[in-house]
């Protein structure tokens, strides 16, 4: 049998539902400031890990476990889809996730109930990183731009379109290339 990882309640993403204690009805809010852990984005835009994650939440008891809602706020850096430059791009996130008691999860197994995963509390722990995850990656742009408008890259030659507005190229459609040589070779003579 797999042992599950031990929950650090120490752990800014850890919270203590202790007081809660299968009492439905009963609600605290948890507002505080978090560092940002590795990896929270993809690969072209992301929270900086050890950057402020704010957390605005409620966890209220219910039946079946404790239910997370709230928001998360963060700013996001990346670079632009087009022209490559920085990005920061302020991210606020709505969250809702349902903790259930880990009797309530064996229960719900075992009538073969397994349509999607469920996250357990852990001796009255919640882990917020994985809802984090999901919610905070979920949000991010596909593709950042610096502005809606960016005209990006030179496929030429790279240059910034933005900086240049009347940039261009002179370029011989390859079928014409040998026509363009000679004209080329009677400007020489």
């Amino acid at each position: 049998m797999e042992r599950p990882i031990t929950l650090d309640p120490r752990s800014p993403l850890v919270l203590e539902t202790r007081e809660l204690s299968k009492r439905p009805g009963s609600m605290r809010t948890v507002q505080r400031t978090v560092i940002a852990p590795a990896d929270l984005g993809t690969v072209v835009i992301g929270i900086p890990e050890g950057s402020a994650l704010k957390l605005d939440l409620r966890l209220e008891a219910v039946l079946e476990g404790v239910l997370v809602s709230g928001s998360v706020a963060g700013r996001a850096v990346g670079e632009c889809g087009r022209c490559l430059d920085e990005v920061v791009e302020d991210v606020d996130v709505a969250i809702q996730e349902l903790f259930v008691y880990p009797e309530r999860a064996k229960a719900a197994q075992d009538a073969g109930d397994e349509e999607e995963e469920v996250l357990e509390l852990q001796d009255d722990l919640i882990d917020l990183e994985p809802v984090l995850r999901d919610s905070v990656v979920t949000a991010l742009p596909f593709q950042p731009l610096c502005s809606p408008d960016c005209p990006g890259l030179c496929s030429e030659c790279g240059a910034r379109l933005a900086d240049e507005g009347d940039h261009s190229h002179d370029i011989v459609d390859p079928r014409w290339s040998t026509l363009q040589s000679m004209f080329d070779e009677t400007k020489e003579s």
